[in-house]
């Protein structure tokens, strides 16, 4: 006795099928959102009521303000960042990259924050690879 039996192949949604894609716009959506709310919160402090804490005391001398002052400008730069990413991912990426490696250096200076450090690194990685992803699409040259 043979017995048959049928796979039935369910059509998944052509962005499913991409890993790619999926990637692309997972990191795209993330480096786009995180930044533009965290950089919000600079303003509103619902997040974390006291970011001057992160910036390192060497940095703090060389910016010529007082730290709450220069929070609102690293508030716009990250919201900027955000946007950027949104229109120029492969730029964009970059950006936040950068900006990213300039908080590691102030957390690993401050001390006490090497956790959060250690955890912005994989997001430098991360928009590392939203810029190389960007740079690979087909078609689209500044995204």
């Amino acid at each position: 006795m043979t017995t048959s039996t049928q796979t039935k192949t369910v059509a998944r949604p052509p962005l499913l099928q991409d890993g790619y894609r999926q990637a692309f716009l997972l990191l795209r959506t993330v480096f786009t959102v995180a930044p533009i709310l965290f950089g919000l919160d600079k303003f509103v402090r619902v997040l974390k009521p006291d970011w001057e804490a992160y910036l390192a005391p060497w940095m703090n001398g060389m910016i010529g303000m007082d730290a709450h002052t220069f929070m609102y400008i690293v508030g716009a730069v990250e919201i900027v960042a955000g946007i950027l990413v949104a229109v120029l991912p492969r730029i964009g990426g970059y950006v936040v990259a950068l900006w990213l490696l300039g908080i590691i250096v102030s957390l690993v200076s401050v001390g006490g924050y090497l956790d959060i450090a250690l955890r912005d690194f994989g997001l430098l990685v991360g928009a590392l690879a939203l810029s190389s992803l960007a740079a690979g699409r087909k078609g689209d040259p500044g995204r």
